[in-house]
C-alpha cells in the first residue's frame, strides 16, 4: 500500500500528491472540494466546525457559509449521501471507513489502531500491551502526533493504576511534549494531557488551556471532553455536565468522565447511563449510596474475586470499600492510608468517602484536605451526600465546605475571563 494515501471505498486519496483515483482512474476535482475532503478524511469520524472548513479554505477571506454548502453537495454527489454527514448547526463529519493514514508508515499505523483497540479494553494487562505497541508505532514513524499522545495516555494510566515509577511519567510528559511539537493542535493530545494535569494538580492550568483552545479555535469534541473532567475537579459540576452534552452533540462517539461527575451531583440513577465499557468501582458506589448495599456488595467481591490484575491503587479503594461494607473498619482504615501513595486527588476524595461512611471525621476532613490542595473540590457533593452525613455538623467539615466554595469562585471567574 502506498504509504501517503488513505482509503474508503473505492478511492484512493494522496493529499501529498493531490490525486484523487477510483479503482485506479483519476478523478478531477476542483481545487477547494480536493482541499474540503482531506480535511475531512483527516479527522474521519470526528466533527469538523464550519469555522475550520472557513479558515482552511479560504484562510482571510470573508465568504458565505454556502460555498461551503455547494462544495459537500458535490462531495456528496461523488462519495454518496451518506459519506459526508451534516451536524447541524456546527459542521460536517466523514463517515466512510478509512484505511491507513496519509504520511505515515502502514506498519506503524496498524501497530497504532492495534493499540487503541487494546486501550479500549481498560484491563491493565491490556493498556501494558498498547503501550509497548505505541513505543513500536513512534519508533517506526517519529513524526506521527496522534502515536506519540496515545503513548502519552497509556503510559499514564499505568503509572496510576500500576504504580509503575518513576519510569512512566517521564514517558508520559515526554510523550506529550513530542505530541505538541509535532501538532500544537492534536485535539486528543490535548484531552489526553488534560487528564495527567489534572491527577498532578494543575486542573486550574488545565482549564484554562482548553477554554482558550475553545476561543481561538472553537468547540470540538475532543476539548469538551477533557473539560468535562478538568471542570468536575474545579468543582463546577453543573458546567461539566454541559461541556458532556456539547460534545456528545458534536460526536455522539466521544468518551468523556461524565459519570464521576454526576455521581458528584449525588445524581447515581444517571452513573449506570454514562458508565461504560469495563467496570470496577464507580457503579458498585453508587449502588450502595442509593440504599441498595447488598447489591454493591455482590458485584464488589464479583469483582475482586475475578480481576486479580486490579494494581495497588484500585485494589486499594476497591478493597477498602468492601471492608466498609462488610463492616471490617479496621481493615477498612488500613486500605485507607494507602491513599497517602495515591496521585490522584479524585480518587483521595473517594477514599474520604469511606472515611465518612465510617463516621472517621478527622480522617475524612484530612483527606478531603488533601484532594482540594492537590487539585480537586466539590462543595455540592460535601454538602448532599450522604456518605458525608455522620461527619457534616464538624467545625473542620464545615470549613472545608467554605474553602470549595472559595476555590469554586475562583475557579468559575478565571474560567468566564478566559
Amino acid at each position: 500500500m502506498d504509504e501517503s494515501v488513505y482509503r474508503f471505498a473505492e478511492f484512493a486519496l494522496s493529499p501529498g500528491g493531490r490525486r484523487l483515483s477510483l479503482a485506479g482512474v483519476s478523478v478531477a476535482l476542483p481545487p477547494k472540494t480536493f482541499d474540503a475532503l482531506c480535511l475531512l478524511v483527516r479527522k474521519r469520524g470526528e466533527l469538523v466546525a464550519k469555522e475550520e472548513f472557513l479558515r482552511t479554505l479560504w484562510p482571510g477571506v470573508y465568504v458565505t457559509e454556502a460555498n461551503l454548502t455547494n462544495i459537500v453537495v458535490d462531495l456528496r454527489k461523488l462519495l454518496g449521501k451518506e459519506a459526508v454527514q451534516t451536524v447541524a448547526k456546527f459542521g460536517y463529519r466523514f463517515t466512510l471507513p478509512v484505511a491507513g493514514e496519509a504520511g505515515i508508515d502502514q506498519a506503524a499505523y496498524e501497530s497504532f489502531v492495534r493499540g487503541k483497540e487494546l486501550m479500549a479494553e481498560r484491563s491493565l494487562e491490556s493498556i501494558q500491551r498498547a503501550r509497548d505497541l505505541f513505543m513500536i508505532c513512534v519508533a517506526a514513524d517519529p513524526q506521527f502526533a496522534k502515536g506519540w499522545a496515545w503513548l502519552g495516555r497509556a503510559s499514564r494510566v499505568l503509572e496510576k493504576f500500576k504504580g509503575d515509577r518513576p519510569l512512566t511519567p517521564n514517558v508520559a510528559v515526554a510523550a506529550f511534549q513530542r505530541a505538541f511539537a509535532i501538532d500544537p493542535d492534536s485535539a486528543c493530545a490535548h484531552n489526553f494531557y488534560t487528564q495527567l494535569q489534572v491527577d498532578t494538580g494543575q486542573g486550574m492550568q488545565a482549564m484554562n488551556r482548553l477554554a482558550a483552545r475553545i476561543k481561538t479555535r472553537g468547540e470540538d469534541a475532543e476539548t469538551l471532553a477533557g473539560l468535562v473532567q478538568v471542570l468536575r475537579c474545579c468543582g463546577m459540576l453543573e458546567e461539566s455536565v454541559a461541556a458532556h452534552r456539547k460534545a456528545k452533540a458534536l460526536d455522539p462517539t466521544v468518551k468523556t468522565s461524565v459519570a464521576h461527575t454526576v455521581f458528584l451531583q449525588c445524581d447515581y440513577a444517571s452513573v449506570f447511563e454514562h458508565y461504560v465499557g469495563k467496570q470496577y468501582y464507580l457503579d458498585v458506589a453508587a449502588w450502595v449510596a442509593m440504599g441498595q448495599r447488598e447489591r454493591g456488595l455482590t458485584l464488589l467481591r464479583v469483582r475482586i474475586a475475578e480481576q486479580p490484575e486490579l494494581g495497588p491503587w484500585m485494589s486499594a479503594l476497591m478493597g477498602s470499600l468492601l471492608a466498609v461494607l462488610e463492616g471490617r473498619r479496621e481493615d477498612a482504615l488500613r486500605l485507607v492510608e494507602r491513599a497517602r501513595s495515591v496521585y490522584e486527588p479524585e480518587g483521595v476524595f473517594y477514599f474520604a468517602r469511606h472515611c465518612g461512611m465510617l463516621n472517621e471525621a478527622a480522617s475524612a476532613v484530612e483527606l478531603i484536605g488533601r484532594a482540594r490542595r492537590e487539585g480537586f473540590w466539590s462543595s455540592e457533593t460535601l454538602e448532599r451526600d450522604s456518605a458525608f452525613d455522620g461527619v457534616r455538623s464538624g467545625v473542620e467539615f464545615q470549613a472545608e465546605i467554605a474553602e470549595a466554595k472559595g476555590m469554586e469562585a475562583r475557579a468559575r471567574a478565571e474560567f468566564e475571563m478566559v
